[in-house]
């Protein structure tokens, strides 16, 4: 698999989630294990340019793909204009959301650069924000996207 622009090669249980992977195998810890379910999209990832949950994907059927995580976001260690969007309208609280929230609107931008906000609150609508932030997400896409 490419894992943020470089080839990975992992031998792994093929019981082994993607989350399990990520964090264990390769160290990269920015997605979140929330509830280990599908349930609150705090591990994020995008994968063949899709959001998907690395919490319900076996890393083993990962092979072959290509993988974004939050730690590949940000070229140079310059934020994207999504990263700094959400730092702008100060859409984190606690930050456990952030990383899943950035990934799924990641993902959204890159197949739709002016969403409208129906589709940014469908973007988000599996991501969980327990300190309820939501406002502020949904004005930090509007942000990235040049809409605000």
């Amino acid at each position: 698999m490419t894992v943020n622009g470089v080839e990975r090669t992992l031998d792994v249980d093929t019981r082994r989630t993607l989350l399990e992977a990520l964090r264990v195998d390769l160290g990269l810890t920015g997605a979140k294990k929330g509830c280990g379910m599908g349930d609150c999209g705090a591990c994020t990832v995008m994968v063949d340019g899709k959001a998907m949950y690395a919490c319900l994907l076996l890393a083993a059927d990962c092979g072959g793909r290509d993988l974004l995580t939050v730690e590949g976001l940000a070229a140079d260690g310059a934020p994207t204009p999504l990263q700094q969007a959400f730092i702008d309208a100060d859409a984190l609280q606690c930050g456990f959301c952030t990383s899943g929230q950035l990934m799924s609107l990641s993902a959204l931008l890159a197949a739709t650069p002016r969403p409208d906000d129906a589709a940014i609150l469908r973007a988000v609508s599996g991501n969980l924000c327990r300190c309820g932030a939501y406002r502020n997400i949904v004005r930090a896409a509007r942000r990235a996207c040049g809409r605000e």
